[in-house]
């Protein structure tokens, strides 16, 4: 027992009282260093129990986000707006890479438990905005309401894992909550497409409310409202809201949708020249030149602290899963469009072809936390990871084209698998050297550099996809008389290219074809990046 919570029990001798004036008074922190309300110390809840129910939040957070994919052009149809229908999905990622830095030191301010339930809250609210919103502006804004209440229900839950359990069991029991992940994104829309069919799109929205509810319930009976001890000791500085870096916290949001905006509005909405992508840019570069100069010398306690974020041990491990992420994601928008568009296949079946990667996403978490948990190893994982990951996207840059069979098509396998992989093992090497209290603030810029890898992953795959594309068409096109129009069908509508015949759909194919490789190619090149750096990464017993 540590010496915090001896120096709490009263000192018993030879010459003290059987029956004492008063009560022992229990420990105001657990084993590990923490801080635990008085409520909640001792609470006779296992590490199971109180994860089981962290799942209920991780499975709809996640189910949310593929139902919105199935439903998006349902619901911008209705408000007569299919042109803005990406906001549906833009909005929400954009608000959870924006917040999710902040939860981890919000956190070590108001307790975990405190956070998620307020996390649990502004999920709950924006479905409610978007269930009963009369324009697509509305549901829009019900989206950001729940992007940022969904980053809370996702790191929140990390952190939470890792004041629970021993650091070398961190591993095996996110690979529990991967599979969660997984059959939530896996089941989202399906169920999310059947409601907006049979009773309408609203209800896809306002059905998540009630598991919302239901998890914010068990939540505030069974997880202990945890603290970081170096909180705790600073209680006496002033109030905590008093303590909450609100001016680096704003900078920090400005900085995120100033970095991403660009990303998702470069090349699709406006041509990357638009003065708009210039002064997003510019306004990113003063908030982040901002940010810094705030967190070193105005924030009496940082919401990111720059010396942590730019470590070895943490800079690392994040780059990996940035890496990763980026492309992961970025093979996993290709493969339905390829086989739709090379083999007319239809959107059930060309997305049913992701279904292995998915699969083995799931089994090579479980495999990484179990092998993690046995050997306490983690940097040959991280090394096969992105070497497998690596290996998948050049099949596929190489090998895939219109001819691609069944067999072929389990080019993807590998990349899943890899990324399996790294989401136990990154976590576990980003976690391995963290003090207690700032373990929490590491946990948030993990998902910080998932969620923003899959921003980048999807904007420089979709750049890449459609810049060589069009400039392939242009040129194979040039001297057609109605080439401008044929341009626009190809790469705005896939029902257009399968209706085609002779040899201007083999052109159009052909061009296709060019562009997926060079895609591929793109996420080749993020996945190298990951194996260099999983390479540097330093190993610490665990």
């Amino acid at each position: 027992m540590p010496s915090k919570c001896s120096d709490s029990l009263q000192a018993v001798g030879e010459e003290t009282p059987l029956l004492l004036p008063g009560p022992l008074t229990p420990p105001s922190v657990d084993l590990e260093g923490r801080s635990v309300d008085d409520s909640q110390a001792f609470t006779p809840k296992s590490p199971a129990a109180i994860i089981s129910v962290l799942l209920i939040g991780v499975f709809v957070a996640n189910a949310e986000g593929s139902l919105v994919l199935a439903t998006y052009g349902k619901i911008s149809s209705e408000f007569n707006d299919l042109k803005n229908a990406s906001w549906l999905v833009t909005s929400y990622v954009l608000a959870v890479s924006a917040v999710q830095p902040i939860y981890g030191k919000l956190s070590d301010i108001f307790g975990r438990a405190n956070m998620l339930l307020v996390a649990y809250a502004l999920f709950a609210m924006g479905c409610l905005v978007c269930a009963s919103g009369q324009s697509l502006q509305i549901v829009v804004s019900g989206r950001i309401i729940s992007g940022i209440g969904g980053a809370g229900m996702g790191s929140l839950v990390s952190i939470i894992i890792t004041d629970l359990v021993p650091l070398r069991e961190v591993g095996s029991w996110r690979s529990y909550v991967n599979i969660v992940s997984t059959t939530g994104r896996s089941l989202g829309g399906p169920i999310g497409g059947y409601l907006a069919d049979t009773v309408g799109w609203r209800w896809s929205f306002l059905g998540q409310c009630p598991p919302t509810v239901l998890g914010m319930l068990l939540v505030w009976l069974m997880v202990p409202n945890t603290t970081s001890m170096k909180s705790s000791e600073s209680q006496d500085d002033g109030t905590k809201l008093s303590r909450v870096d609100f001016l680096g916290s704003l900078i920090l949001v400005v900085a995120m949708i100033t970095f991403l905006l660009p990303m998702e509005l470069g090349g699709v909405i406006c041509p990357w020249s638009h003065p708009v992508i210039a002064t997003l840019v510019g306004c990113f570069v003063v908030a982040s030149l901002m940010f810094i100069l705030v967190e070193t010398r105005v924030a009496k306690e940082p919401i990111l602290s720059l010396s942590l974020m730019t470590s070895w041990e943490i800079l690392l491990p994040n780059t990996v899963m940035f890496c990763q992420s980026a492309a992961q994601l970025g093979m996993m928008f290709t493969v339905p469009i390829f086989f739709e568009v090379m083999q007319g296949a239809s959107s059930a079946s060309a997305g049913a072809r992701l279904f292995p990667a998915v699969v083995a996403v799931a089994v090579a978490g479980l495999l990484g936390g179990y092998l993690t948990k046995r050997t306490g190893r983690y940097k040959k994982l991280l090394i096969i990871a992105t070497m497998s990951s690596s290996v998948s996207y050049l099949l596929l840059a190489i090998r895939w084209n219109e001819n691609t069979n069944i067999w072929e098509s389990l080019y993807i396998v590998p990349g899943g698998f890899g990324n399996g992989l790294i989401q136990s093992a990154a976590f576990v090497a980003l976690t391995a050297k963290v003090s207690t209290d700032d373990m929490a603030m590491a946990c948030s810029s993990f998902y910080m550099s998932a969620n923003t890898g899959t921003v980048i992953g999807l904007a420089s795959t979709n750049a890449v996809l459609q810049g060589t594309l069009r400039r392939s068409l242009e040129i194979s096109l040039v001297d057609h008389p109605d080439g401008a129009n044929i341009i626009d069908q190809a790469l705005s509508n896939i029902e257009y290219i399968k209706a085609l015949q002779g040899p201007i759909k083999r052109t159009i194919l052909d061009a296709y074809s060019q562009a997926f490789r060079y895609a591929h190619f793109s996420n080749l090149a993020f996945a190298t990046i990951a194996f260099v750096s999983s390479i540097l990464v330093r190993e610490h017993e665990i």
